[in-house]
């Protein structure tokens, strides 16, 4: 077995011979010598026949274990011996070591590149320092460039937005869906800039997307022969909303048998006449009033639900809720949504002890009862319930009837995954009310649809769904018809945005480890690079590549005083 020199271990394939090797308490410093063939002049690509003479630089390179390695390499200066180059001289450059105007090797500056993606300016700079290696937040920064993007899109193109301030502002990430990379990330979410992008760069031909119309507008205006592929996962998700929707339109249906079920009485109660209960003042309660004020305010005077959405600044899709919706059900809706608490199982015994005592009880006292029957509370909690029993102001206690959020988690789950008491709660909220019992048939069978891809069924799910289904999941019918191309070919084709959503929540995680700080162009380099990450283990590489990887893990084996007695120091 032929032994390796130490040029071979150092700098594999390299031209390079190694003089002499040095080091101190914390400093490893490798002279060495370029022995390649005379370079190429950097303008005209003439190879060089004279030399003009030669001087030594200094590049750092990246750490031995607790040693800074600092590499002095002699290379040579030629003449351009042609006439019409403007170039009179030029330094060569050592492929895989160097690079013109940088003092750090071809291996350190995808280290530091590497870094600077995964961890951006200040704490890659203090990853860095750990490291030994010298790179400020600026030099980390301007290593990071966004890669080029290529003249024509790939075949199979996913879009999707990622928020840069969530409510206000807004961006396109668009990925390679095949490659699993990102393409390149566009600062808004407009069909005007989408359309540019994909004039651009033709040559896409199936678009994945979620259902947003922006992205539809701009694919039908610059990619009219592009295949658009709705996104499975959100489809489900409309589904979702439809049944919830339908569920809370509908809870009077399942509050009524409920209040019907007789509850055992608590022992010894006395009869007292109560206030009569009003619903309590509650911040989102108020807040539901105002805002059904000022909707209807603003339709009376003739404005439009855009005009509305811009100035209470809400969502266009919230302005028609508090259009169309009457005010009860709207505060019904926020009464529900507010938390049960630890105190709701045990409402139903402080009201028959308030009622029993004549309302001569104390909040400690309470407190202390309920607390021997599993209350894990604060004391504070029991005392504002009596005040509002007093007060008169005190909610009712409820019926135990679930969510619709919980109906709904029953329902779009598979059957198997049911517990037996969750199926025997969802039957009896299906035999209590008949739109909801055909709400669950009909998103069971959607869901059926997208699970097994049978594209081929969805005109007839459309139709059942537009002849006897409760508004909500007539209104997503209807918007299935509209798109039908895309969500047929969505529960056709194998794509989807699966991949897509993955690198959105990359962009998420890359936009908050920067606290707000960074610029767009900084957000668009971090994340176009996102598969073009080398990591920290290019010194396995047993042959230069791209990243530089020369050093390789034979340069770990042999010790510092082996080189040292080895070049005579």
């Amino acid at each position: 077995m032929a032994s390796k020199t130490v040029e071979d271990v150092l700098f594999p394939g390299i031209g390079v011979r190694v003089e002499r090797v040095s080091d101190s308490s914390d400093t490893l410093v490798v002279e060495a010598v370029s022995t390649g063939r005379p370079g190429l002049c950097p303008d005209c690509r003439k190879r060089a026949r004279r030399v003009h003479s030669s001087y030594q630089r200094a590049l750092d390179e990246r750490p031995l274990g607790s040693r800074r390695v600092v590499v002095r390499l002699r290379v040579r200066r030629y003449f351009c011996d042609r006439r019409s180059c403007s170039r009179r001289t030029f330094v060569e450059q050592i492929a895989g070591l160097t690079e013109r105007h940088r003092r750090s090797s071809t291996g350190l500056t995808g280290w530091l590149q590497s870094i600077a993606v995964e961890l951006g300016g200040r704490p890659a700079a203090r990853l860095c320092r750990r490291l030994r290696v010298a790179a400020g937040r600026t030099r980390l920064l301007r290593l990071l460039t966004a890669p080029p993007v290529q003249d024509r899109a790939p075949r199979v193109l996913g879009v999707d937005e990622f928020a840069f301030r969530k409510g206000c502002t807004y961006g396109t990430v668009l990925v390679d869906v095949e490659a699993g990379r990102v393409v390149d990330v566009l600062p808004d979410r407009t069909s005007e800039t989408f359309a540019a992008w994909l004039t651009e760069h033709p040559g896409a031909e199936i678009i994945c997307r979620d259902r947003a119309t922006a992205y539809t507008k701009a694919v039908r205006e610059a990619a009219p022969n592009a295949l658009e592929v709705a996104d499975r996962w959100h489809l489900l998700q409309n589904v979702s909303a439809a049944v919830e929707k339908t569920c809370h339109q509908h809870r009077d249906c399942l509050r009524k048998p409920a209040e019907q079920e007789t509850v055992p009485p608590v022992p010894e109660p006395v009869p007292m006449e109560l206030p009569v209960p009003e619903l309590p003042g509650t911040q989102i309660i108020e807040r539901t009033r105002h805002r059904h004020k000022d909707v209807h305010r603003l339709v009376e005077k003739g404005w439009t639900v855009s005009a509305i959405a811009r100035r209470l600044n809400l969502d266009r899709k919230t302005v028609r809720r508090f259009r169309d919706t009457d005010l009860d059900q709207l505060l019904a809706s926020a009464r529900d949504r507010r938390p049960n608490g630890v105190l709701e199982p045990f409402k139903a015994y402080l009201n028959a002890r308030f009622t029993e005592t004549q309302g001569q009880v104390s909040g400690t006292r309470l407190f202390l009862e309920v607390r021997e029957r599993g209350y894990r509370g604060s004391r504070q909690v029991v005392r504002k319930h009596l005040a509002a029993l007093r007060a008169g102001t005190a909610e009712p206690v409820r019926a135990d009837i679930p969510s619709p959020r919980k109906i709904t988690s029953w329902i779009m789950r598979p059957r198997e995954t049911l517990t037996e008491s969750q199926d025997k709660r969802l039957l009896e909220v299906r035999l209590a009310c008949p739109d909801i019992t055909r709400a669950c048939d009909l998103a069971r069978a959607f869901a059926d649809l997208v699970r097994h891809r049978r594209g081929y069924l969805l005109l007839e799910w459309i139709r059942q769904a537009e002849q006897d289904a409760p508004k909500p999941m007539r209104g997503f019918a209807g918007s299935l018809r509209q798109d039908l191309d895309a969500v047929t070919a969505g529960l056709t084709l194998p794509w989807s945005s699966g991949v897509v959503e993955g690198h959105v929540n990359r962009v998420k995680t890359l936009k908050r480890a920067m606290y707000g700080r960074a610029s767009f162009e900084l957000l668009r380099a971090r994340c176009g690079r996102s598969r073009i990450s080398p990591g920290l283990s290019s010194r396995n590489s047993p042959a230069p590549g791209a990243d530089g990887g020369y050093l390789t893990d034979g340069l770990v084996g042999l010790s510092v005083g082996f080189l040292g007695r080895l070049f005579g120091r």
